[in-house]
């Protein structure tokens, strides 16, 4: 709970999914019994679900230096056939993963606009609605993060070929965005957000149209961009403009606690102490920069700067917030040869610091009422398997501890989100049938475009 661990708690919900009120020490008569230790489920901050279909399937050597951007063009080749009802099968399995993971919330950084070749949908919100269709179906908490996608590179450089399914101008993307907002209105499970893709991939004067747009609609709405990914990106931001792309942006947007910075991995200790005073976020995806040889971001001194983090499953090459967590204190241990590093004066256990750490830095990102077992918060809650041996004699932070870092193998047992049960026992509801339809639309698509054996 938000000052600490307690016992014997009652949880009451409204019809809506809301906690209205929490009282520890009650008695168990005449109320549902959660068997095992409650904590507040974790919200995923950045995913592009129809990646999930390359984990492990681009893990062999395609040249003599292999990279993130030779994966990209391997990412594009994979993306070229999916349609509509592909989308929303591939994310319905996805997220279904991510709840039994003990993900109850997703920031959906989506970018899959249009059909092939860029031939626009008779509805510009048909991708769109899949992706809030598998929140529905699955469960899940969304935040739809559209992305506003329109170049090829700084400069203005034009598009590719298979960039043309991503790609939209400043006023259509508005166009788009106005029409998603009474699509989300009256649904507690769904908020909208914007998602600049990143600075080599919008102009200036398109970001800043954007950016005004949706604040005179909607002032709080929560703005997601990728940025300082990849070294080669901060060199040709360098080329293009004289300024790194962390200090560009803080410099030309008025970035504050609604933004999440995702990645920021190659940021200088300037541009890193500026970003923290702002209170934006940063969006750390540990297993995807690792699969995807990004570079390690400076955890350590972002956190001593008061900086504020959450995780996201990024690529889906993992799905899992434990092993999030745990290689992004690992990473920072390699770097600095030094054992428990991202602890905090005050809380010594890792993680209790990081676990809590991303809960307050993920749902701010998402713009969610979730993350604490309080009144007004969503009830967004992960029961851990109490007879799980390698949890059960143990309570507290320990718990966190033995949980993110004790190599415990699939410890969620139930998980509710905005009141409703959507796991139980470890399986979701309609989980059979996800599946199959996932496995289909996968075998599909990689036997009718793409290179690599399926199996």
């Amino acid at each position: 709970m938000p000052d600490g661990w307690a016992h014997d708690v009652l949880i009451e919900t409204d019809t809506e999914g809301n906690i209205v009120a929490v009282a520890a020490n009650s008695p168990h008569q005449g109320v549902s019994h959660l068997p095992g230790t409650v904590i507040p489920g974790m919200p995923n901050v950045h995913s592009h679900a129809f990646q999930r279909m390359l984990a492990g399937r681009a893990e062999s050597r395609s040249g003599t230096d292999d990279s993130f951007w030779t994966w990209r063009d391997t990412m594009y080749h994979a993306v070229e056939r999916i349609e509509p009802d592909d989308l929303e099968a591939i994310a319905t399995w996805v997220y279904m993963e991510m709840l039994r993971a003990g993900y109850t919330s997703v920031g959906e950084f989506h970018y899959l606009h249009h059909a092939q070749g860029g031939v626009r949908y008779a509805d510009r919100t048909e991708m769109s609605q899949r992706i809030i269709a598998a929140a529905h179906t699955s469960g899940i908490g969304l935040t739809l993060l559209p992305t506003y996608y329109t170049y090829g590179g700084f400069g203005s450089e034009p598009p590719s070929e298979q960039q043309q399914r991503f790609t939209m101008d400043a006023s259509e993307f508005c166009a788009l965005w106005d029409d998603l907002l009474p699509l989300v209105a009256s649904d507690p499970q769904v908020a909208l957000g914007v998602a600049p893709h990143s600075l080599r991939a919008v102009s200036p004067d398109g970001l800043a149209e954007v950016l005004a747009h949706v604040a005179s609609r909607r002032p709080d709405t929560p703005v997601h961009i990728h940025v300082a990914e990849q070294r080669g990106e901060v060199d040709a931001c360098v080329a293009w403009s004289g300024q790194r792309p962390v200090a560009w942006l803080l410099d030309h947007a008025r970035v504050t606690p609604a933004w999440c910075l995702v990645h920021a991995t190659h940021v200088d200790d300037a541009e890193r102490t500026r970003a923290a005073k702002t209170g934006a976020a940063v969006g750390l995806c540990p297993t995807t920069e690792a699969n995807l040889g990004d570079g390690i971001f400076p955890a350590d001194a972002w956190m001593r700067d008061a900086g504020r983090i959450g995780i996201g499953s990024d690529s889906q090459a993992t799905i899992d917030p434990a092993e999030e967590l745990r290689w992004l204190e690992y990473t920072q241990r390699l770097v600095t040869m030094r054992r428990a590093v991202l602890s905090g004066e005050h809380t010594p256990s890792v993680g209790g610091t990081l676990y809590r750490a991303a809960l307050e830095g993920g749902a701010q990102a998402l713009g969610r009422r979730v993350g604490r077992i309080a009144p007004g918060f969503r009830a967004d809650l992960v029961v851990l398997d109490g007879d799980n041996p390698a949890l059960g004699d143990v309570e507290g932070d320990t718990l966190l501890d033995r949980y993110i870092f004790g190599g415990v193998r699939s410890p969620v047992r139930d998980v509710m989100v905005g009141g409703r049960f959507v796991v139980a026992g470890g399986r979701c509801t309609g989980e059979p049938t996800a599946k199959v339809r996932y496995q289909e639309v996968v075998r599909r698509l990689f036997e009718a475009n793409f290179s690599l054996e399926a199996k």
